[in-house]
C-alpha cells in the first residue's frame, strides 16, 4: 500500500531508529504506536474503551484514509511527546520579550513545531529607546534574529525550524519589511504575510493616502499612497513569491473566542490563525479513498468525520506541550483542524477537470459535508466531555451549539503527508505528472503521478487525460481562488493554497489576484511566478502531459 517514496520518506523522518540512525520499527508499528498513544486519552472519560478505539484509529491511519499532521507521526508514544505542528508566539515591545520568544522558538522547533510571529507591536526603525536613548532597529532587524536562530536549531532533529512572519500594512516599517526578502539570501527560514486591514482595502479602493502608525505611541508618522503599497506587494511577490497576504480582518470576524483574544498570527503555512500561545494539532482525510466506482462513499466520509474528530481531540489531552502557557490557551480553547488531501486525485477519479464549475461545486460538498458532521462529532463529544472551557462569550455559546473544539476544520498543505498517502497535496490541483520535489534535509524525491500511469494504461484517450490532468501552471489564478473559496467558505480557520503562475505573468496581475480574493472573502492568499527564486521546491520531471 505505501509506495517507494512512502518509504524512502518514513524511513528518513518518521519511524524511530537506534544510535545508528537505522529504523527499529516499521511503518505499520509507527500507526500502531501513534493509535496506541493517541487512544490513552480515552481513559479519562467515563465510559472510554482504549483498546476499541485504538483498533479504529490502527485501521484508519494503515488504511491511510487519515492521517494527523506530521509531529503525532513522530512524537506520539515516544519521550518527546510534544503533537502539534502549529504554534503563535507573541513578541511584545522589549528586549525580555523578544528573547523570552526566541528561546521559546527554539523549544517549539525541537519538537518538530512551526511557529508564527507577529511583529507589529515593535516599534519602527530610528524610534527612541527610552532606557538608552538610542534608536531602535525595528522589527525587520529582529526577525533576522529569529531567523538566526532557527537555522541552528533543527526540528525534532529531522528538519529546519519553519516561521512565519507578520506586520501589518500600517506599521511604519511595511515597506522594508515588504521588499526584504527580494534579496534571496534573507529570511530563508522564513514565510512572510502583510496583515491587510480593511481600512486599508477601502484607502486602496478609493485611491486615497493610507496612515502608517507607530505602535507605540499610536501617532501618524507619515502617509502612503496606498495604491503604491499595494503595488509594491504585487512588484515584491512577483520577483520572490514573498509576502504573502493576510486578510486580518476578515480573520477576527471569523475568531471563535474574541473574548479571550485578537488573533493577530497565523501558522507558518497560513492556514492556522492562532492566539498567542495558542497550538493547534491538524489531520487531513484522503478523499480519494472515499472515491468508490466514480462516486464520493458518504458513509464513510461520515464515519471518518466523527472518528477523526474524536483522534484530534483526544491528541488535545495526550499532548506535552513546550510551554504551560500553550497548554493553557490550547486546552481552552480546544482548536482542532480536520482537512483534506487527495482532491486533485478524487475529481480526475470522478472525471471532474480541477477547473471546472462541476470541480466548485463538489469541493463545496465535500467540505459543507465534513464541517456539518465535525460539528456533530465536537457536539457529541461536548456531551461526553463537556464544551472547551472558553466556551463561555464564544460564537459558539451565541448560538446556543455546544461544541467540544473552538474550531473543527482547517485545510493544510499536507506536502509530506500526501507522498506518504501517495495522493495529491491538499487541495491543490496536480503540480504536473511527473516531478521532483525536495523535502527535508536536502533530499529529493521523483513523483510519478499514480493515477496518471493507471489511466495512460487503460487506455485512455489522449484528450480525456488532457482533459483531466490539469496542472497547477494550466490553470487560471481565477479559478485557483474559486476553489479556495469554495473550501473557505465552509472551513473555520483558514486555507493553505498557493496559486503557481507562469514566468511571463505582470505584477498587475497579481495585483488583481489580491483584489479578488478580498473581494471573495477569502482569509489570505499566497502566489509563486516560476522561476522567480533561485531554489524550488517543486521542479517537472521529464516528461510532461502537453
Amino acid at each position: 500500500m505505501l509506495d517507494q517514496n512512502a518509504l524512502l520518506v518514513l524511513n528518513k523522518r518518521y519511524l524511530i531508529k537506534d544510535e545508528e540512525s537505522n529504523p527499529v520499527e516499521t511503518p505499520d508499528e509507527m500507526f500502531r504506536r501513534v493509535a496506541r498513544a493517541i487512544a490513552g486519552a480515552e481513559e479519562n472519560y467515563k465510559g472510554g474503551d482504549p483498546k476499541r478505539v485504538e483498533e479504529e484509529f490502527y485501521r484508519m491511519m494503515s488504511s491511510l484514509e487519515f492521517l494527523p499532521n506530521s509531529p503525532a507521526l513522530m512524537n506520539a508514544g515516544r519521550e518527546l511527546g510534544q503533537l502539534s505542528a502549529c504554534f503563535v508566539l507573541p513578541v511584545e515591545d522589549s528586549l525580555d520579550s523578544i528573547f523570552d520568544s526566541v528561546k521559546e522558538t527554539a523549544r517549539i522547533h525541537q519538537t518538530g513545531g512551526g511557529t508564527g510571529f507577529s511583529f507589529s507591536h515593535l516599534r519602527p526603525k530610528d524610534d527612541i529607546v527610552a532606557s538608552t536613548m538610542g534608536a531602535a532597529s525595528g522589527p525587520v532587524s529582529f526577525i533576522r534574529v529569529f531567523n538566526a536562530a532557527t537555522e541552528v536549531i533543527k526540528q525534532g532533529g529531522t528538519r529546519r525550524g519553519a516561521n512565519m512572519g507578520i506586520l501589518r500594512i500600517d506599521h511604519p516599517d511595511i515597506e522594508e519589511f515588504i521588499i526584504v526578502k527580494k534579496d534571496l539570501r534573507e529570511l530563508n527560514n522564513f514565510n512572510l504575510s502583510v496583515a491587510v486591514t480593511d481600512a486599508f482595502m477601502e484607502a486602496y479602493v478609493k485611491g486615497k493616502d493610507f496612515p502608517l502608525i507607530n505602535p507605540r505611541t499610536g501617532k501618524t508618522t507619515k502617509t502612503v499612497k496606498a495604491q503604491r503599497l499595494f503595488a509594491l506587494i504585487a512588484e515584491s511577490a512577483w520577483a520572490s513569491g514573498e509576502p504573502g497576504i493576510l486578510f486580518i480582518d476578515t480573520i477576527n470576524r471569523a475568531n471563535p473566542t474574541p473574548d479571550i483574544g485578537e488573533i493577530e498570527a497565523v501558522n507558518p503555512c497560513g492556514e492556522q490563525p492562532l492566539l498567542p500561545y495558542e497550538s493547534c494539532c491538524l489531520g487531513s482525510i484522503n478523499l480519494v479513498k472515499i472515491t468508490r466506482d466514480g462516486c464520493i462513499d458518504w458513509d464513510l466520509l461520515k464515519r471518518l468525520t466523527h472518528l477523526a474528530v474524536r483522534f484530534l481531540d483526544d491528541v488535545i489531552d495526550v499532548s506535552k506541550y513546550p510551554l504551560p502557557e500553550i497548554a493553557a490557551v490550547t486546552k481552552g480553547n480546544r482548536k482542532i483542524g480536520l482537512g483534506v488531501m487527495g482532491f486533485a486525485h478524487m475529481l480526475i477519479a470522478l472525471g471532474i477537470p480541477y477547473d471546472s464549475p462541476e470541480a466548485e461545486q463538489t469541493g463545496e460538498k465535500v467540505i459543507r459535508f465534513i464541517k456539518k458532521e465535525s460539528k456533530a462529532a465536537s457536539r457529541v463529544l461536548a456531551g461526553e466531555r463537556g464544551v472547551f472551557p472558553h466556551y463561555k462569550g464564544s460564537i459558539w455559546e451565541k448560538k446556543n451549539l455546544p461544541q467540544r473544539n473552538a474550531t473543527t476544520t482547517t485545510i493544510a498543505p499536507t506536502g509530506t503527508l500526501s507522498i506518504i498517502a501517495g495522493t495529491s497535496s491538499g487541495i491543490e490541483p496536480i503540480y504536473d505528472v511527473h516531478y521532483s520535489r525536495m523535502l527535508f534535509g536536502g533530499l529529493k524525491v521523483d513523483v510519478v503521478d499514480p493515477l496518471y500511469e493507471q489511466m495512460r494504461s487503460d487506455p485512455k484517450t489522449r484528450a480525456t487525460m488532457k482533459r483531466l490532468f490539469r496542472t497547477a501552471h494550466q490553470i487560471a489564478p481565477d479559478s485557483h481562488l474559486r476553489i479556495q473559496k469554495a473550501f473557505q467558505d465552509h472551513v473555520d480557520n483558514a486555507v493553505s493554497k498557493t496559486i503557481n503562475l507562469p514566468e511571463d505573468i505582470s505584477p498587475d496581475a497579481i495585483l488583481h489576484i489580491y483584489l479578488e480574493a478580498y473581494r471573495m472573502g477569502l482569509k489570505g492568499t499566497t502566489v509563486f511566478r516560476d522561476q522567480s527564486r533561485g531554489f524550488q521546491v517543486l521542479s517537472c520531471g521529464a516528461y510532461q502531459l502537453c
